[in-house]
């Protein structure tokens, strides 16, 4: 494990909130998106709110989650996930390819399946183990896929729970995409 509990050779467990991403408004501003006729940040629908983010990424049913290879190639693969309140919280086999790549490099990239209004999440990617943040990530699942997972499902040694929580996040309306795009910062 990396000095910022970061997914490495060995697990972590993820316990309480971070302020930064909890409770506080991620820092808002317009992406550098040179060409595309962006608008000035007071102009169209302006900023759009956490809030308008935070609502994607509850509703959304499946995440395209980025991950690079340990040769530096890109890997994307579509994962069911649910958002916390402080991170995007997914599972995969221990022994996948995804979770090869976040041993070797935990910085990730998660995006809404939603093209038209996207939200993309750039994180670290952190291994869940502590026992009631893995039953809040299954009843967070079971509400939201109607499935009955229990928590033994999220055995660590079979089934890694990741959180991912935003250090950048991007998202735009399609019904305003010169006036709407906005990048969250988050205090890490």
């Amino acid at each position: 494990m990396s000095a910022s509990g970061a997914v490495s050779g060995a697990e972590t467990a993820v316990s309480g909130p971070k302020p930064a991403v909890l409770g506080l408004e991620p820092a808002a501003d317009r992406p550098y998106m040179p060409g595309y006729g962006i608008q000035d940040a007071d102009e169209g629908s302006g900023l759009l709110p956490w809030s308008w983010a935070v609502q994607r990424l509850r509703a959304a049913r499946n995440f395209w989650l980025c991950t690079v290879r340990p040769d530096g190639r890109p890997h994307v693969m579509p994962v069911w996930g649910a958002w916390s309140g402080e991170a995007l919280l997914f599972s995969s086999s221990v022994p996948s390819r995804k979770m090869v790549n976040l041993r070797a490099n935990p910085q990730v990239v998660v995006a809404t399946e939603e093209a038209e209004n996207p939200v993309v999440i750039e994180g670290v990617a952190e291994v869940v183990t502590e026992p009631r943040a893995l039953q809040r990530f299954i009843d967070l699942v079971n509400a939201k896929y109607a499935t009955g997972y229990r928590v033994d499902f999220l055995d660590p040694v079979v089934n890694a729970t990741v959180a991912v929580r935003p250090q950048r996040a991007f998202g735009l309306r399609q019904g305003d995409f010169t006036g709407s795009p906005t990048r969250w910062s988050f205090a890490t």
